[in-house]
């Protein structure tokens, strides 16, 4: 059996990569992290000029109506860079939701917008530290007003839209659904929150019976909400798997262009065996997110164990790999000028992005107790 992408899968990443290559150097990474910006808006629009925000929208909506495995390799490749840009929240998880749960009036106001890049989306569930569950939501839906506080939501301080998650008050109970916010809306506060990587900007949002409009999932909304994440866990995990990959290369690099004791130190044993323990887990994490790619892109009824080992185990290598470049590098990867900061910066936001990697491991478990069982 071959899990290998297609191709033109290959000749997209290539494209890809080079654009951003051009474009997206460390440089610009660093310019954002040391500006009031809150993302690139140039490397922004030469992805919308690539058509790679509309890459899984229908071709009738606008977008290029390419399936997930596409949207892998641009992830890959996203992550290799450290864009800062609204890629996963606008594309991976607001585009995805509007594609799986919105009615087709919504999708047709929506996603022509999302594909042109006229409107950035982004999807809120967390509402504070403690983890979200169906039963500890408190953002209610209620008169076609959404009020409560929904934080920490990636690019919440400049995205256009919310797919914002709720307790659903008008079918006489408690039930979670998913309601689109406008954060145009003068009921609508946003507040900037400082992060370990200021490059993915994240905000507070303070809904006060802003205007929304709900969504057509089904009575079993929680399970969607679940779908959406268990999307964004694999997208999420190639992004993860191009930043360690990158660590590693840096790591590298740094280990042959270093001499110590008239040796390079790439040929000390210590040195040779944090390469080598990188390279294993990033193996390991494109394992396994190659299976959940597979998954996702047959809707195969392993896709939530897919999810939750793709996501488990990319974000250990993505961990691993951006410390310990930070280490082979030694004193100066601490430094402010050091670049190996921007990939561990990543690093940590994106292994608690869709929750925290402990809840992820439970969920990896159950599935699979499940499946036993059955």
């Amino acid at each position: 059996m071959n899990f290998d992408f297609s191709e033109d899968q290959k000749l997209l990443k290539e494209q890809v990569a080079r654009y951003l290559s051009d474009n997206c150097p460390i440089e610009v990474v660093r310019g954002v992290l040391e500006s009031d910006d809150y993302y690139s808006s140039s490397v922004w629009k030469g992805l919308v000029d690539l058509g790679l925000t509309g890459t899984t929208i229908p071709e009738e909506y606008g977008g290029l109506g390419l399936g997930p495995l596409e949207l892998c390799v641009i992830a890959e490749e996203i992550g290799r860079a450290s864009a800062p840009v609204p890629f996963s929240s606008s594309v991976y998880l607001a585009t995805e939701a509007l594609k799986l749960f919105g009615t087709d009036l919504q999708k047709e106001n929506w996603l022509p917008k999302l594909a042109s890049g006229e409107i950035i989306g982004t999807f809120a569930l967390p509402e504070s530290a403690i983890e979200p569950n169906a039963n500890n939501i408190q953002c209610s839906f209620s008169s076609n007003t959404v009020s409560g506080v929904k934080m920490p939501i990636p690019d919440g301080s400049y995205a256009d839209i919310c797919i914002t998650v709720v307790k659903n008050k008008t079918k006489g109970g408690d039930g979670i659904s998913m309601a689109i916010v406008p954060l145009d809306n003068p009921n609508v506060t946003k507040k900037s929150l400082s992060t370990l990587d200021q490059t993915r900007n994240h905000a507070e949002l303070t809904f006060n019976k802003a205007e929304a409009d709900l969504m057509d999932n089904s009575d079993d909304g929680w399970s969607d909400v679940q779908q959406i994440l268990d999307i964004g866990a694999v997208l999420i995990a190639f992004e993860q798997i191009g930043g360690a990959e990158a660590s590693l290369s840096m790591a590298k690099e740094y280990a042959l262009d270093r001499f110590a004791f008239g040796r390079q130190i790439g040929s000390y044993q210590a040195i040779k065996h944090k390469l080598a323990d990188m390279y294993i887990k990033i193996e390991l994490a494109k394992s396994n997110s190659y299976f959940g790619a597979m998954m996702l892109n047959d809707n195969g009824s392993d896709l939530k164990i897919a999810a939750a080992a793709s996501r488990v185990a990319a974000t250990d290598a993505f961990n691993y790999a951006a410390q310990e470049n930070i280490q082979t590098h030694g004193g100066i990867g601490f430094t402010w000028e050091a670049n190996t900061q921007f990939y561990y910066r990543r690093s940590q936001v994106l292994g608690l992005a869709l929750g925290s990697i402990a809840s992820w491991k439970d969920k990896l478990v159950t599935q699979l107790e499940e499946k036993n069982i059955n």
